[in-house]
Formats: C-alpha cells, sequence, structure tokens
C-alpha cells in the first residue's frame, strides 16, 4: 500500500465572504514532488499554510506523514521544511550565523550547517551579511533554512518568483536532488514550465478547488490535441461582403482541428496535425479576404490545458 505524505479531505476555508478553499480533496505520495498550479488568488498558498500548520482551516481533515497538528504538532515541526512565499531574514547576521540558528532548532536531527551550505551553493557568501545578498541567494538561504532541519517532506511555495532565469535553474536543480534523494516536496508555482520540469504530479486549482489532477503528460494529453495554433485579425481586416468573418464552426472544420478558443482577440486552435491546420487556416482567411497580424504555433502545454478549462491564463491575477 502506497504511503502518503499528505492526504486532505475536505479542506475548507473562508475570509468573510471570499472562499479560498473550498472543499478540497487530495492525496500526496511519500517520495513524489507534487505541484499545485494556477493563478493568484486560485488559493494554493491557503492550502499549504494549512498543511503547514500555519493557518486553521474551517472545515475537513488534514494529515501530514500520517500525523495531526492537533495532536502532533511538536513531532511534525521537526519533520517539515518549509520555505515560504516571502522569507524575512535578520539582514545584519551572516549567512552561516542564519544557518546555525536554524539548525539549532532541531537538536539531534537535522543536517550540518556546512553541508546545508554547499548544497545551495552559498560557500563563497558564508561570512556575508544577509543584507548583502542579491535576490537569489537569498531565494537560495531561505532553502538552506528547510534543508537544515533534514526534513521528510518540504513545503515550497513559490521558491523562484522573481528570481532571473540562472538564479531559477539553480534551485530546479536543488529540487531535482531532494527528489533524487527519496524526500517529498510539494511545491506551488505559476510557472507552467516549471511544473513540467519538477513535478510528478500536478493539481490545477482555480477557485479553491482541484479541476484537474495528473502527471503533466497525462494533463496535456487530456487536450487531444498535441499543438496549439494562435492566431490574431488586423484590425483593418474586414471579411467579404456577405461573409460571416470567420466564426467557430469554420475553423472547427479544419484539417486537425480538436478545439477552438477566443481570448481577447486571439483565436486558439487545439490541433493534432499543425502541417494541415496552419494551411488550412491560411486559405481560409484568404477566402474570407480577412488580414491576420499574428501567427505562432507551440507544442501543447499546461498552460493551454487552464486555458482550455477556464477561459483564463494562469498567469492571470
Amino acid at each position: 500500500m502506497t504511503r502518503l505524505a499528505l492526504s486532505l479531505r475536505g479542506l475548507r476555508k473562508a475570509y468573510g465572504n471570499v472562499i479560498a478553499v473550498d472543499g478540497l480533496d487530495l492525496e500526496v505520495r511519500v517520495g513524489e514532488c507534487f505541484g499545485f498550479l494556477g493563478p493568484n488568488g486560485a488559493g494554493k498558498t491557503t492550502t499549504i499554510e494549512i498543511c503547514e500548520g500555519l493557518n486553521d482551516p474551517d472545515a475537513g481533515e488534514v494529515v501530514v506523514l500520517d500525523r495531526t497538528w492537533a495532536r502532533d504538532a511538536a513531532d511534525l515541526r521537526m519533520l517539515l521544511g518549509i520555505s515560504l512565499q516571502e522569507t524575512q531574514l535578520s539582514e545584519k547576521i551572516t549567512v552561516e550565523e542564519t544557518l546555525t540558528l536554524f539548525r539549532s532548532f532541531y537538536g539531534v536531527r537535522g543536517r550540518p550547517v556546512e553541508e546545508a551550505i554547499a548544497s545551495v551553493e552559498l560557500g563563497e557568501k558564508r561570512a556575508a551579511r544577509v543584507g548583502t545578498l542579491s535576490g537569489g541567494q537569498k531565494q537560495r538561504l531561505a532553502l538552506a533554512c528547510a534543508l537544515v532541519a533534514d526534513p521528510e517532506l518540504f513545503f515550497l511555495d513559490e521558491p523562484t518568483t522573481g528570481l532571473d532565469p540562472q538564479s531559477r535553474r539553480q534551485l530546479w536543480d536543488l529540487i531535482e536532488g531532494f527528489k533524487r534523494a527519496g524526500r517529498t516536496v510539494i511545491l506551488t508555482t505559476h510557472y507552467m514550465d516549471e511544473a513540467e520540469r519538477l513535478c510528478d504530479r500536478v493539481a490545477i486549482v482555480d477557485h479553491g478547488k482541484v479541476i484537474a489532477l495528473g502527471t503533466p503528460r497525462e494533463l496535456i494529453a487530456s487536450l487531444g490535441a498535441e499543438h496549439v495554433v494562435e492566431f490574431a485579425m488586423a484590425e483593418s481586416g474586414e471579411p467579404r461582403p456577405g461573409e460571416e468573418g470567420l466564426p467557430d464552426a469554420a475553423l472547427a472544420s479544419l484539417a486537425g482541428v480538436h478545439g477552438v478558443q477566443r481570448e481577447n482577440g486571439t483565436v486558439r486552435l487545439r490541433t493534432a496535425h499543425v502541417h494541415q491546420t496552419v494551411p488550412a487556416l491560411l486559405q481560409l482567411l484568404q477566402a474570407r479576404r480577412v488580414e491576420m497580424s499574428e501567427l505562432r504555433t507551440h507544442t501543447a502545454t499546461l498552460e493551454d490545458v487552464f486555458v482550455s478549462l477556464t477561459g483564463r491564463h494562469l498567469r492571470d491575477a
């Protein structure tokens, strides 16, 4: 029987009239990297804060590593590593002093400070004060503060938000190291490439509910098409008199097309055969005397899954 690192049943949390988490059910297996994917305000951070014991649910059950916060809070604090969306550390002390302080919270349990520093590649900054670190270095230090506990379960809430591409990839490498060590990682993010690279399974969350769950490949396959063709019509482009422009029915009948969606002037076609769809689309535009201002194609991603489910982009607030 598969051991669970996290089990949520009927989880609910509201702030006045705003429902942040709405009856959420979820299971995370030991040893997997599990991603919460969704736009800002979807309920990801609230859910994670409840799991971390930083917030209380209005209803529902939370079991973390076979323990509950009501009964086993002291044990759980020794078993979890937490990197918050924003971590405020004392800027007057050094990197080494910061990690020595955090290491002292865990008694005989925990990893050596030197090992934690090496894991996040901050050896050259060991004696530097926190206030002198770059944004990416501070994020890595925050991760090291979670790592020094040698936890069984890591909670990483938007760990790469605001980082430059090089710093993001360094953190990705570190998270992949956690996975190789057999630790469980729960990651919240609104970056699709991050989720596709790091996560074994993903829950897409919107308005406090899980609207899709599976591996990145399974979720993308659910679209029924491997590619997306996006185009926009030029403002000056007018349909020929007597024509109806580009109705969805005409677009849906194009070769290879499995779905049509419109958003803010952009038309998105989900297609299994982009080499057939694009020529057919250009022929249709010419026949209808419609001018096109943009044309893009890409392999389907988790973003396309979210747009298909909600009509909105993951990065939308």
